[in-house]
């Protein structure tokens, strides 16, 4: 897993404008096609982060999308390019890069469309005084049609468990005693989550810490429905489940259709859409939640879980053929678990 070293850097003293005893890790990567106003509403939001904490942005963008970005960024924060990291997921490389490089031992690592505030910060440093790993909860900010449906995951995700979101916040020298993690999975959250756990270092979830969270475009949100799927193949129960709803409901479909047993067809289709609502409801309302989502916003559970019914195999299809496309290549693991990554990682002394 070590491909570059990971000894802590000299410390160094605050700047007395930045009040918060974190560093801000900002992995990034985009095409020659971005929208430049996006650059630019980043830019703004890196500017008043700057005000509070120490930001790193680490940009992995081709060269003239980066000197842009640097012209835009650099008044504000450090700016720099990722340094070489094993594995295809090149975020990785950005979050190692921004560990390796943090002048802090309190981190946070984002992607480009989080947008945290002050008092969740503040809050966050109070809850990395006795954790290592500390996975918040995020919200979006704005709810196109597309926003509300990836709304009903999260959802779900939190009345069974969890959700994954797309920050977190680390202690810097948990991280560096690990030796950093695998950047050749897809679903690399997970990864870090994972391999913290196996080293024995101990990870926080905080369902009620709610960070602000820009949705996708509409392109990119429905380019990320197989991918997104294929991250489940780390999670083997359940990807069991996914997978067995598409069955289910073309069975309860035919019975529906059938003289003899349509009762029995409609009334099955009927209860697995109210589970549905109703599971994504206890998600809505666990942890305060009822006052971030929306009245409603459990509605769209059951057309997510049809999606998810569909991807799941599309999914498979993928692992079978060598993974899925990312990048322009193919990533075969989803996630290690965390049963293996303890034979990898050195454990809590």
């Amino acid at each position: 897993m070590r491909a570059a070293s990971l000894a802590p850097s000299a410390p160094a003293t605050r700047p007395a404008e930045h009040t918060l005893p974190l560093e801000y890790v900002l992995p990034l990567r985009w095409g020659p096609d971005a929208d430049p106003r996006d650059a630019v509403e980043l830019a703004a939001y890196l500017e008043r982060l700057a005000g509070w904490l120490r930001v790193t942005v680490v940009d992995g963008s081709e060269p003239e999308v980066w000197a842009r970005h640097h012209a835009l960024f650099a008044p504000y924060v450090r700016h720099v390019a990722p340094q070489p990291w094993p594995g295809r997921n090149g975020k990785v490389a950005g979050v190692v890069t921004g560990l390796t490089l943090a002048r802090e031992e309190l981190v946070v690592i984002a992607d480009d469309d989080v947008r945290w505030d002050r008092a969740g910060l503040e809050r966050l440093v109070t809850l990395l005084a006795d954790s290592d790993l500390v996975r918040p909860q995020n919200v979006f900010l704005e709810l196109p049609w597309h926003a509300r449906w990836d709304t009903a995951r999260s959802l779900l995700n939190r009345a069974i468990g969890a959700d994954y979101p797309g920050t977190y916040g680390v202690r810097r020298s948990a991280f560096l005693a690990v030796g950093g993690y695998d950047g050749d999975v897809l679903f690399e959250n997970l990864e870090l989550s994972r391999t913290l756990r196996a080293a024995g270092r101990r990870e926080r979830i905080v369902p009620d810490l709610y960070v602000g969270r820009l949705p996708p475009t509409t392109d990119h949100f429905l380019g990320q429905r197989v991918r997104q799927a294929y991250d489940d193949l780390a999670q083997p129960l359940r990807l069991a489940v996914e997978a067995a709803l598409g069955p289910v409901v073309l069975v309860l479909g035919a019975l529906s259709r059938r003289p003899g047993t349509r009762s029995v067809g409609r009334r099955g289709l009927g209860l697995l859409g109210l589970g549905a609502v109703g599971l994504a409801e206890l998600g809505r309302r666990r942890a305060g939640g009822a006052h971030v989502y929306p009245a409603g916003a459990a509605l769209w559970a059951p057309l997510w879980l049809a999606e998810r019914a569909v991807c799941v195999w599309l999914a498979l299809v993928h692992r079978v053929r060598g993974g899925v496309p990312y990048g322009g290549q193919r990533i075969r693991v989803a996630a290690h678990s965390v049963r293996r990554l303890r034979t990898r990682v050195p454990r809590l002394r």
